[in-house]
């Protein structure tokens, strides 16, 4: 079977859907003579009612279709075919009633309620040679039986009529029926039946009620661009109403008239299009869409306005998480009708749908993407020539000074940054240290800091030469990776003066020396360093390494005194200089000199005073045994014994004993003397044998006889212990 479509005036009716059997004898179908009617017919339940398909004195179809659509539902369904004798009845046609099929005419006998709907006729009329398309909808309204009411009639119109509700009793007795505030749900079929009872006679009238009502709400209008952009299509709807709301397009240099004729040019129901060339509408230019409806007297309108955004759209560049895509996105909006975006390549080929106002693409990456670029086409009616804006997706370009220097102990700070369009597709920057390991942030010798498109790297307390070397800023995008090497160069402070050791000296206990040193030559420095070791043993083949003694010395200290010293070790000393973190050359290496004797002037000079506070002592006792002779007679006679005859006088006086030993010669200094090198400072000391100013030793006589005293001789030793 073949299918057509069948568009009937909108002023009729609804469109209707035919569904044309298969042409018979090969005739030529005369499709645009199409002709479409609307029949009204009324029936009572229980009786028959016929429906035909086409005028009464017309040729019956050569083929006729029927089918029916219940009041209240959308859906068509069959009822019965004929062609000639040959005559189908579809299935379940008996809730209609008794269903029979004749000359292309339906009959519905035994009516039932369920046969109230619309029934469509569709058939091929044979004319001239040639077969003719027509069909016709008959709206079928079943009633129910009344008594003393006369078998109604079937009319026909050719105007269409709301769908009248089921009226089942008398709704008013009287020849006139005013119906007050009247609603859409009251139009319908009215019937007025009089009867005379003596007569025994009836008779009916029946009057179509129509009632008019605008669509719901408003026009609306709307403009879309037609034609690639070079027209512009302006549309207007308003749906619903009854009957439908004329529409039509005015410009701003066109009449507003009123049209009384239907079907004038530009008019159209319900919706109403104007294709407005582009290149002949100024940007600005206002367009109204006029509606009209017998219930409306003022009408109705809607408007739109032409223009084109200022500017120019822009173009931007994003990967996804991962960098498995790039998404190009490009922007223009504003604008009535909307500008219309879309993605070309450098060739000039349409990549992806165009779209009003935003377009993206999303490409995967790969390697040739690198370098490629992209143009965004936006196109409007309105303008004479398409603007564009372009973008290349290019591989990341970092910017870095190819060399810095620092000082020893300070910060270096080595700077990356992107530039150029690349920074859009999110590239990321890393720092590598010269053994290639990658920086990451909270390690103490590094700080990082990041921004938009750039990334500093700050070497912290800058060693030498262990932090010099060559860094890399590396960054990496959707489309590929760039590195840039950054050499940093750690310099050290100038050298600091020379030193020399002036004087290195053990203590008296050998646990401390004193160190003096000077400085030759010119240079700056901040400090001084001592460093220590033991010397060289003969069974030791290399020395033991220097450690620090005294650091951190202030640059205007000469000397120092160290402790902590083994008695028992032999050290090696050395000075040097110091500026900042750079030291100069050690001074020579010297080991302390002993210190000297410090004892032999205190020794001397306790021995001295020792020896005449004895002296002094003994004086004093033998001038005191002299004066008491009757005291202290036997010490008397010991000291001073009488001589014989011819003999001298004793000594009676200390002076008197020196003189008389005043012509011997002097004695060498006895063991013990207190001045004597190597005798220690108080020190018992025995008196030497005929030393006169010995403490406690008395004087022999120069000469004495024999026998002359009483007593025998007595030795007698008077010690004194002198404290210096």
């Amino acid at each position: 079977m073949e299918r057509g479509w069948a568009l009937p005036p909108p002023w009729r009716g609804p469109w209707i859907l035919l569904l044309l059997p298969a042409l018979a004898g090969g005739q030529p179908l005369a499709a645009g003579e199409a002709a479409y009617e609307e029949w009204r017919a009324t029936g009572v339940r229980g009786r028959a009612v016929e429906l035909s398909c086409g005028p009464a004195a017309a040729a019956p179809p050569a083929v006729v279709f029927w089918s029916f659509t219940p009041q209240g539902e959308g859906l068509p369904r069959a009822v019965a075919v004929g062609s000639g004798r040959e005559v189908a009845m579809a299935p379940g046609t008996g809730t209609l009633g008794r269903v029979t099929l004749r000359n292309g005419t339906l009959e519905l006998r035994e009516l039932r309620v369920a046969a109230q709907g619309r029934f469509l006729c569709q058939g091929l009329f044979p004319e001239r040679g040639r077969l003719r398309v027509g069909y016709a909808a008959v709206l079928l309204r079943v009633l129910a039986t009344r008594a003393g009411t006369s078998a109604p009639c079937a009319t026909r119109s050719t105007t269409a009529a709301a769908t009248p509700s089921t009226w089942t009793s008398s709704v008013h007795v009287g020849q006139t029926y005013v119906i007050t505030a009247i609603a859409r749900a009251q139009a319908g079929t009215y019937t007025c039946l009089a009867e005379n009872s003596h007569l025994q006679t009836r008779t009916q009238a029946t009057i179509v009620l129509t009632v008019y009502y605008p669509p719901a709400g408003s026009p609306s209008c709307s403009a879309l661009a037609s034609d690639d952009q070079r027209d512009v299509a302006l549309r207007c709807r308003w749906l619903g109403g009854f009957p439908l709301a004329r529409l039509r397009w005015v410009g701003p240099q066109e009449e507003e008239e009123e049209e009384e004729e239907e079907g004038l040019m530009g008019t159209s129901f319900s919706m109403a299009t104007r294709i407005q060339s582009g290149a002949a509408t100024r940007n600005g230019t206002s367009f109204s869409c006029l509606a009209s409806h017998p219930a409306l007297p003022l009408g109705a309108a809607c408007g739109t306005t032409l223009w084109v955004p200022s500017g120019s759209p822009s173009c931007a560049a994003a990967a996804t998480k991962g960098d498995e895509y790039v998404m190009l996105r490009c922007r223009w909006e504003g604008g009535t009708p909307l500008v219309t975006l879309r993605w070309r390549d450098s060739a000039g080929r349409t990549l992806g749908d165009p779209a009003p106002s935003a377009a993206v693409l999303v490409l995967s990456t790969d390697g040739s993407l690198g370098g490629r670029e992209f143009v965004c086409v936006a196109a409007h009616p309105l303008r004479a020539a398409a603007a564009e804006c372009r973008l290349r997706l290019e591989v990341p370009e970092l910017q870095a000074e190819s060399e810095v220097a620092v000082l020893e102990g300070g910060e270096a700070q080595l700077a990356c940054r992107q530039r150029g369009s690349s920074a859009s597709l999110g590239a990321t920057v890393a720092w590598y240290d010269p053994k290639e390991r990658e920086v990451t942030p909270g390690l103490a010798k590094y700080r990082l800091e990041e921004g938009e498109a750039w990334l500093n790297l700050t070497v912290r307390d800058a060693e030498w030469p262990g932090d010099s070397g060559i860094y890399r800023c590396t960054a990496t995008n959707a489309v590929g990776a760039a590195s840039l090497p950054v050499r940093l160069r750690v310099d050290r402070y100038p050298a600091p003066p020379n030193v020399t050791i002036s004087k290195l000296r053990y203590t008296r206990a050998r646990t401390e020396v004193r160190l003096e040193w000077r400085t030759q030559g010119a240079g700056n420095l901040t400090g001084f360093v001592v460093q220590r070791r033991q010397t060289k043993k003969p069974l030791r083949e290399t020395p033991s390494p220097w450690e620090t003694a005294a650091g951190d010395i202030e640059p205007h200290s000469r000397d120092r005194r160290l402790g902590g010293l083994d008695p028992a070790v032999l050290y090696a000393f050395r000075v040097l200089a110091v500026n900042h973190r750079t030291a100069g050359h050690p001074s020579e290496v010297q080991t302390p000199a002993e210190p000297p004797f410090e004892a032999y002037p205190a020794v001397t000079g306790a021995a001295v005073a020792g020896m005449l506070v004895a002296t002094a002592a003994s004086l004093l006792a033998v001038h005191c045994i002299a004066r008491h002779r009757e005291t202290l007679p036997r010490l008397h006679d010991l000291l001073f014994r009488t001589a014989g005859p011819g003999a001298q006088e004793p000594v009676g006086t200390t002076e008197d004993a020196e003189a008389a030993t005043g012509g011997e010669e002097e004695a060498g200094p006895a063991q013990g003397d207190p001045s004597a090198p190597g005798t220690a400072a108080g020190a018992d000391a025995a008196p030497a044998q005929g030393d006169p100013s010995a403490p406690g030793t008395a004087a022999e006589p120069l000469s004495a006889a024999p026998g002359t005293t009483d007593d025998p001789p007595v030795n007698v030793t008077i010690t004194v212990t002198a404290t210096p």
